[in-house]
C-alpha cells in the first residue's frame, strides 16, 4: 500500500535533523571547547533545529535528545535527569492544574464573560485587557511563571467565552491570538517592572560592577517609556499577523452580560476554587517577604483543590498536555543548564568579544544586543541566560567604548522581550503553548517575528531615550 503524502512528509526533515546532528557530532570541537561540551551542542542543535523544521514534535526531539546525552556518555543519569525535579518546572506543572480547576468549575467563563462585558466590542480589546491586567500585577511577582499562573485562567476564559476552542477551527485563531497575547504580555510587563522577573534584580546586581546604579524607581523611568510603546503596538500588530477569524464585536458585551445573568450566583466548586486561587496569588505576591516557596503554595493549593473535590484524580488523568509540557521541558532545560556548566555559553561570549575588536561603539552596541537575543535559542531560562552572558557581553562593550548605563539596560530589557523567541525561551511560556491553540512551528515564527518588532522599537525608543535619562 503506497503511504499517503502526511505519512511521507516527515521523513526528509527527519533525516535533515539527523544530518545535522551527525555532521556536528564529528567535527571537531574548537580550540577553547571540550569535545563533550561540542557534542552536546550537537545534540541539542540537532533537537532545536528538528522542532523548527518540522522534522518531529518537541516531546518526541526532547525524549531522543535525553537518551542520546545520556547512551553516549555525555551526561550521567543525574545530570540528564535532574530537570525533572525542579521546582520551577513543578510549579507550572502545578498552575496548569489549578488553572484546569478553574475552567472546570465555570469560574473560568464567568471571568471571561465579566472581561467581555467590559472590553469585548473586540478581540483587540480583549488582548489590551489582558495587557493591563498583567501589567498591573506584575509588580508584586517577581517570578512570571507565578504570574502566567494567574494570567492563565483568564485568558482560557476569555477564548471559552468568544467560542474559541483547539478543536474547533472556526475560532482557532481567535484562541491562538489571546493565548499568544498572554505570552507576549508577560514578556513585556516583566520588561516594565523591576521586581516582575527574576533576573531583572540578578542583572542590576552584576550592572553595579561595572559601575551601574540600578534601583526600582530608576528602572521603571528607563523602561517606562519603550516598554509602554511596545505594549501599544504589538496587539495591534499580532491581530493583523494572526488574523482571528472575529475581529470586531460590538454585541458581544450585552451578550456577555446576558451570560453572566444566567450562571446565576457562584456555586460551591467556585467559590472554593475562587478563594483558593486569591489565596495562592496572595502568598504569590508575597513570597519574597514571608520567605515561602512558590512551588509549595502551588501544592497546596492544588491539594485544597483535590480534597474539596473541586479538582479530581480523574480531571488530572485527562491532562495529557501536562505529562508532556513536563517531560520536554525538563529535558530541554537539563541540556540548555548542562551547556552552560560545560562552558559553552562563555566560550560564545569570548569569541564575539575578539570578534569584535576595533569596530565603532554604535555597531558593536548593535551586534551585541542582536548576538544576545540570538543567544536565546540555546536557552530555556531567562535568569540562566542572564547569568551566564550577561556580564559577558557587559564587559565587552564597555572595553570598546559603548556607554555602560545604555547597554545594561537595554541587554536587561532584552532578557524579557525575548522570552517569546521559542516556546521553551521562559517557563512562564508553557501554560499557554500547551493550551492546544497553537503548534511548535507557530510558536517559533511568531516568536521570531515578536522579537523582531520587540527588538526594532526597544532600539528606535529606548535607545535615545536611554541615552537623556541614564546621562
Amino acid at each position: 500500500m503506497t503511504a499517503s503524502p502526511v505519512e511521507r512528509s516527515p521523513w526528509p526533515a527527519r533525516l535533515a535533523a539527523i544530518a545535522i546532528g551527525v555532521v556536528m557530532w564529528f567535527v571537531p570541537a574548537p580550540e577553547g571547547l571540550t569535545v563533550d561540551a561540542w557534542r552536546l551542542f550537537a545534540i541539542f542543535l540537532a533537537t532545536i533545529a528538528s522542532v523548527i523544521i518540522g522534522a518531529f514534535p518537541i516531546l518526541t526531539a526532547s525524549v531522543l535528545a535525553a537518551a542520546a546525552s545520556v547512551l553516549t556518555g555525555l551526561l550521567t543519569p543525574a545530570q540528564a535527569y535532574a530537570g525533572f525535579a525542579n521546582s520551577t518546572i513543578l510549579l507550572i506543572i502545578m498552575a496548569f492544574l489549578v488553572a484546569r480547576a478553574v475552567v472546570k468549575c465555570g469560574l473560568g467563563q464567568r471571568l471571561g464573560h465579566l472581561v467581555v462585558s467590559r472590553f469585548g466590542r473586540s478581540t483587540l480589546g480583549l488582548a489590551y485587557s489582558i495587557f493591563l491586567v498583567d501589567g498591573l500585577i506584575a509588580p508584586a511577582f517577581p517570578s512570571n511563571t507565578a504570574r502566567g499562573g494567574v494570567l492563565y485562567p483568564l485568558v482560557v476564559g476569555l477564548a471559552e467565552a468568544g467560542g474559541a476552542s483547539p478543536d474547533n477551527p472556526n475560532r482557532r485563531r481567535l484562541g491562538a491570538y489571546l493565548m499568544f497575547s498572554g505570552m507576549v504580555s508577560l514578556s513585556l510587563s516583566s520588561a516594565l517592572w523591576f521586581t516582575a522577573m527574576a533576573g531583572n534584580p540578578l542583572g542590576a546586581e552584576l550592572a553595579r560592577h561595572a559601575g551601574v546604579e540600578i534601583t526600582f524607581v530608576s528602572w521603571l523611568i528607563a523602561s517606562s517609556v519603550p516598554t509602554l510603546a511596545a505594549m501599544a503596538l504589538l496587539p495591534w500588530l499580532l491581530q493583523r499577523i494572526m488574523a482571528p477569524e472575529v475581529t470586531a464585536t460590538p454585541d458581544a458585551p450585552a451578550a456577555a452580560k446576558r451570560a453572566l445573568a444566567a450562571l446565576g450566583p457562584l456555586s460551591r466548586n467556585e467559590w472554593t476554587v475562587a478563594l483558593t486561587f486569591v489565596g495562592m496569588v496572595a502568598l504569590w505576591g508575597s513570597a519574597s517577604f514571608l520567605g515561602v516557596d512558590s512551588t509549595a503554595v502551588a501544592l497546596l493549593g492544588l491539594g485544597i483543590l483535590l480534597a474539596s473535590g473541586a479538582l479530581t484524580p480523574g480531571d488530572i488523568a485527562k491532562e495529557g498536555n501536562v505529562l508532556a509540557t513536563f517531560i520536554w521541558f525538563a529535558v530541554l532545560y537539563t541540556l540548555s543548564g548542562q551547556l552552560n556548566e560545560m562552558g559553552f555559553m562563555g566560550y560564545l561570549g569570548q569569541q564575539l568579544a575578539g570578534a569584535l575588536g576595533g569596530l565603532a561603539p554604535i555597531p558593536v552596541y548593535l551586534i551585541l544586543v542582536l548576538a544576545y537575543i540570538l543567544l536565546h535559542y540555546l536557552f530555556v531560562s531567562q535568569t540562566a541566560h542572564v547569568l551566564a552572558l550577561f556580564a559577558v557581553f557587559l564587559d565587552v562593550g564597555v572595553k570598546l567604548g559603548v556607554s555602560a548605563a545604555p547597554l545594561a539596560f537595554m541587554l536587561l530589557f532584552a532578557s524579557n522581550f525575548f522570552s517569546v523567541i521559542t516556546p521553551q525561551g521562559s517557563s512562564a511560556n508553557l501554560l499557554f503553548t500547551g493550551s492546544g491553540y497553537l503548534s511548535q512551528g507557530e510558536l517559533y515564527r511568531l516568536g521570531a517575528m515578536t522579537t523582531a518588532i520587540s527588538l526594532i522599537i526597544y532600539l528606535v525608543i529606548a535607545t535615545p531615550w536611554l541615552m537623556l535619562v541614564t546621562q
